[in-house]
């Protein structure tokens, strides 16, 4: 089902929307936000389904909106940017840098990995260190096309037969040497974690602490953390202590509830005060980046976009 086909479904999203409009005039006093593609992509969409009983919790999974469409939402409820496109598919490639110009919307980070399992191109693997450099060289091409200045990186799963030590040290020495090809493109790559308690089993790198270890023996600026707060909030909490304690590692925030992975609100996460931690870092000059919309979420796209923006907005 086409979003032209959604409007009755979706008219309950519309007064919420239009206040965030009017309050979107101008640059919010708040953080900067994005949304990730996969939002608008109905049942194509790839993101799993972390709800207790596995069901899809949204209301309207047919409804698709094009990336002209997607990108117009955004823009109109006071989003400055998107991320995580497919670069490698061609069609939607051209399809959101078109949608990109016209809106003036920030492409804010794109994928550098073949799928979450990192196929031919993990870190964990010493063997497929060709492969991920490759990987991102390719990716930091297509993000200058973009002026994307972000490279979302998975390590890849476990791998039989090594130690965990020998692991972690695969992947730091693989951030190292994929250190100068991102100074000459000026890009740089964000490490994401992700909970493998609930998510993908068999995963290597699961919470922000051991992230934020990897990153300090990597020493580059170059290399950062994915901060996902529903990845981290299952297997580490303490979100607002990790945050404030190693702001000057984290490149990029995304955002879910814990437990089902929906909007702000459906869970145990104080997402108000999380947002206010992070603002107020932004404030102190700590951190100039974005945060960026991954959930499903149980109520029509526009509302729940709404409801962040004024979440994250502070007077």
């Amino acid at each position: 089902m086409h979003r032209r086909k959604f409007i009755a479904s979706a008219a309950a999203a519309v007064p919420l929307a239009i206040a965030c409009k009017r309050q979107a005039v101008g640059p919010p006093n708040g953080l900067k936000l994005s949304v990730t593609c996969d939002m608008f992509r109905g049942s194509e969409r790839r993101l799993p389904v972390d709800t207790i009983d596995r069901t899809d919790p949204r209301p309207d999974p047919g409804v698709q909106y094009t990336p002209d469409e997607g990108l117009a939402l955004a823009k109109s409820l006071g989003y400055e940017g998107f991320e995580m496109f497919d670069w490698r598919d061609d069609r939607e490639r051209t399809a959101y840098a078109a949608a990109m110009r016209k809106h003036g919307m920030a492409a804010v980070c794109i994928t550098a990995n073949k799928g979450v399992l990192a196929p031919g191109c993990s870190l964990t693997d010493p063997g497929e260190r060709e492969g991920f450099l490759r990987e991102i060289a390719d990716a930091s091409s297509v993000a200058a096309e973009f002026a994307c200045q972000r490279l979302v990186v998975l390590t890849g799963p476990k791998r039989e037969g090594m130690s965990r030590a020998e692991q972690m040290d695969s992947c730091v020495a693989g951030l190292r040497e994929a250190v100068p090809i991102l100074e000459r493109a000026g890009t740089t790559i964000v490490v994401e974690p992700i909970n493998t308690l609930v998510t993908r089993p068999g995963l290597f790198l699961a919470g922000a602490r051991e992230g934020f270890k990897m990153l300090r023996r990597v020493d580059s600026p170059r290399v950062r953390l994915l901060f996902d707060i529903y990845h981290v909030q299952v297997t580490d909490g303490d979100l607002i202590l990790q945050i404030r304690n190693n702001i000057d590692l984290i490149g990029h925030f995304q955002i879910g509830d814990h437990p089902g992975r929906m909007q702000p609100g459906t869970g145990e996460i104080n997402y108000r005060n999380v947002f206010r931690a992070i603002y107020e870092l932004q404030e102190a000059g700590k951190f100039d980046g974005y945060a960026g919309l991954e959930y499903h979420p149980s109520v029509p796209l526009p509302q729940t976009m709404a409801e962040v923006r004024q979440l994250a907005t502070f007077s």
